[in-house]
């Protein structure tokens, strides 16, 4: 198996965003300068399988990854998956100018000073950032950093090839959506847009400009917290929370106390999202967001789209994966991607990645 790398291309693979909530893969043709969706499914994972990102029972998902990999009768065995949450950093960093080759040979004591974990106990990769706005010729260089923990990495490649698969990219998941976002929507010069993907135990940012990364954010809270509150306000069972979380109705649950409940947990999330805006300014020099587009299960939670538009004053709206991405009439069922649609994001970017050099 090849060595892994966070920023290469070359072979488009079979993206498998294995999250804690459910297992989603997303396969995709490409066709001239466009791409045609050749596979999507989702299949949900009980909730004690994956907690906060850490695989608690790795045969049983490897069973639910088996079983989607066959309902959709996939044969591409490489694959691109993705990490998030407390093992994984990301920074973008300042480091003397110099060549491609040359930090390769340093960036592990160069990382040392900005990774909160032992530098031996983690996989380093870089991407060399344009040079500082002004300077034609500069001493200085932006460079992102990411680093991400052995233990996780062994935890999912393990998974993976338990599950007949051939691991070849390992992403981080704040830069498929920039994957997404690109190859769905218009960049605009100096645009700066969030990209928020609210999963079940992570919510992902990602704030870019020009379509290039500026800032992330892993924060441990999403769609689980929503689920296990109405199960211990109303004493009711996980599959239970989970339909009146989605908005159908549930014996023994009342609509007016759950939409107050709900609209407690949207104010806790949106708080998040907004102090994470805030931190982003104090960083680059008070620029303001102009847009917000979010994803993720999560996202579709009652009124709290319009929850963060109101909080934050930036225009929000779901993201589409699949709006720039060909469907075949008749081998989808359109209203069922349509509604999965928000839970592909980062399935669509990891579909989206290729690998060879770097």
């Amino acid at each position: 198996m090849m060595g892994f790398s966070f920023f290469s291309r070359q072979k488009s693979l079979l993206g498998l965003d294995i999250g804690s909530g459910a297992i989603k893969l997303v396969q995709l043709r490409k066709q001239g300068n466009g791409y045609k969706l050749e596979s999507f499914g989702v299949k949900p994972l009980e909730s004690e399988l994956i907690v906060d990102g850490t695989i608690m029972d790795g045969e049983r998902v490897v069973s639910v990854i088996r079983e989607l990999l066959d309902e959709h009768a996939i044969k591409e065995k490489n694959v691109a998956f993705s990490v998030s949450g407390h093992s994984v950093i990301v920074k973008k960093i300042q480091l003397p100018t110099m060549s491609e080759d040359e930090l390769d040979e340093s960036i592990k004591w160069e990382a040392e000073q900005y990774i909160p974990f032992d530098i031996n106990d983690v996989n380093i990769d870089f991407s060399i950032l344009d040079t500082m706005d002004g300077d034609e010729v500069s001493d200085q260089m932006d460079v992102l950093l990411v680093a991400v923990k052995k233990e996780k990495l062994t935890e999912y490649t393990t998974l993976v090839t338990a599950a007949g698969l051939t691991p070849m990219v390992v992403d981080v998941d704040a830069f498929t959506l920039e994957n997404m976002f690109g190859l769905n929507y218009e960049v605009m010069d100096g645009e700066i847009v969030a990209l928020v993907d609210i999963g079940a135990s992570v919510m992902n940012i990602n704030v870019i400009k020009g379509g290039a990364f500026v800032f992330t954010r892993d924060i441990s809270i999403g769609g689980n917290r929503y689920t296990e509150t109405i199960q211990r306000e109303f004493n009711v069972n996980y599959e239970q929370a989970e339909q009146a979380k989605r908005g159908e109705a549930v014996d023994g649950i009342d609509p007016e106390m759950l939409s107050n409940i709900i609209g407690l947990l949207n104010d806790k999330i949106v708080s998040e999202v907004v102090r994470s805006f805030d931190y982003f300014k104090t960083t680059s020099n008070n620029e303001e967001i102009d847009r917000i587009l979010i994803s993720g299960g999560g996202a579709k939670v009652s009124n709290l789209s319009s929850c963060l538009a109101e909080k934050s004053e930036i225009p929000v709206e779901m993201a589409n994966p699949f709006k720039n991405i060909e469907i075949p009439e008749g081998r989808f069922d359109l209203d069922f991607v349509k509604e999965m649609a928000p839970l592909a994001s980062v399935g669509v970017g990891l579909a989206l990645r290729e690998v060879g050099d770097r």
